[in-house]
């Protein structure tokens, strides 16, 4: 990693740059999300349903404000600059939730200012992919290393988000989101580039006017949204099936996350220095045939040894996912780096959706043991979706 952000005996001060800020932005919304519910539980006092539902509409709207803006970053005006204007819709949704415990307020502004904050992230990895190509850099290993700094963020994240939400209370803990969020904008500010879009030559611009029309990409946009799913629904699940049909201690949970996204890391990296040798598409299945291996697991094996063993395969499957996918989408759409990188995230989004509405049905009238039958099975179909996109 230290090898990759240097050239030559010097340090590449805007790769370090870019590392830094995937990783500070990554903390601050490690920071959030954890608690988020227990926030609006707790401090909010909304029922269940209520809890729900912001998270469904949080999730819809992020979808919408993200391809807007995703095709106008696209197709005019600098990038950093949108970046920027994000990070302070960031900023401004941090202070609103340390201050503010009326549902209304936080479901209309709130979400809209989270909307806006949260299409940050895939601007900066498409200015990333366009550095990198302006610079003739290495792409792969550059946004693999980069996403590996969000795994790094959630490792440290949600521990850190209880230890403040718990101790020190919720407003502390959202202010510290925003002080992390003003320092991430005055590098982003001072030391990301401002990158000059590259006309594409005409055959290109024509077949690109809109990447759904592609069969490629809308294959890959399903079996994405269905990992994504998967992967939810278990996050969501795991906790209460742990402790109440497995009979394990509840901090049992804390520790398979941690685990995972701690493996992550090293996954993320190898995808990014093998995938030039094996290529993405077969990356691709090498991780989603891994995901299969992981939900069929935890049918079969229930002790707390096999579900720690067990982790390797999550974080093969969602490191290599989490990277490779994203980059995927780019060479599918070229050109298009913004639109690209916003569609990978909202197959995430989407199945984050389609995740809470699943898992509560199957859990509610047939028990947290079917959920994985039907996570096992939905990865599977991903996998022979996966297996049939455009090698790139």
């Amino acid at each position: 990693m230290i090898w990759f952000l240097t050239k030559g005996r010097r340090l590449n001060p805007v790769y370090a740059a870019f590392m830094i800020v995937a990783f500070m932005m990554g903390i601050a919304g490690a920071l959030q999300a954890p608690t988020l519910s227990l926030f609006l539980s707790r401090e909010v006092e909304v029922r269940p349903f209520w809890v729900g539902l912001f998270y469904t509409v949080n999730a819809i709207a992020g979808i919408l404000v993200s391809l807007a803006l995703a095709k106008r970053s696209d197709n005019q005006g600098d990038r950093r600059k949108l970046i920027m204007v994000c990070c302070v819709m960031a900023v401004a949704n941090c202070v609103l939730f340390a201050f503010n415990r009326h549902y209304l307020t936080l479901i209309t502004v709130g979400v809209m200012f989270a909307s806006i904050a949260n299409t940050a992230m895939p601007q900066i990895f498409a200015l990333a992919r366009e550095y990198a190509d302006n610079s003739a850099r290495e792409v792969v290993m550059f946004s693999s290393i980069m996403r590996a700094q969000l795994s790094l963020a959630w490792v440290i994240g949600p521990p850190l988000s209880f230890m403040l939400a718990l101790n020190y209370g919720f407003t502390t803990m959202f202010l510290i989101a925003a002080g992390i969020f003003v320092i991430s904008l005055a590098l982003i500010f001072f030391a990301l580039p401002s990158v000059a879009r590259i006309e594409q030559p005409a055959d290109v611009a024509l077949t690109q006017v809109s990447g759904w029309k592609d069969k490629n990409v809308r294959m890959l946009f399903i079996a994405s949204m269905l990992m994504w799913t998967c992967n939810t629904m278990y996050i969501i699940d795991m906790p209460l099936w742990v402790s109440s049909d497995l009979g394990l201690p509840e901090s049992l949970a804390g520790l398979l996350m941690g685990t995972a996204a701690g493996l992550e890391i090293p996954a993320m990296i190898l995808a990014g220095y093998y995938v030039k040798r094996f290529g993405k598409r077969r990356m691709m299945v090498i991780a989603v045939s891994a995901g299969v291996l992981f939900y069929v697991g935890l049918i079969l094996f229930h002790s707390r040894t096999a579900l720690l063993l067990l982790q390797l395969f999550n974080a093969i499957f969602i490191g290599i996912v989490a990277g490779i996918g994203m980059l995927w989408f780019q060479d599918l759409m070229p050109g298009r780096p913004g639109s690209a990188t916003t569609l990978f995230t909202n197959s995430i989004s989407t199945g984050v959706i389609l995740a809470g509405v699943l898992q509560g049905a199957l859990a509610e009238s047939f028990g947290h043991y079917s959920v994985y039958w039907l996570i096992a099975g939905l990865s599977v179909f991903a996998l022979i979706l996966t297996s049939r996109v455009k090698n790139i």
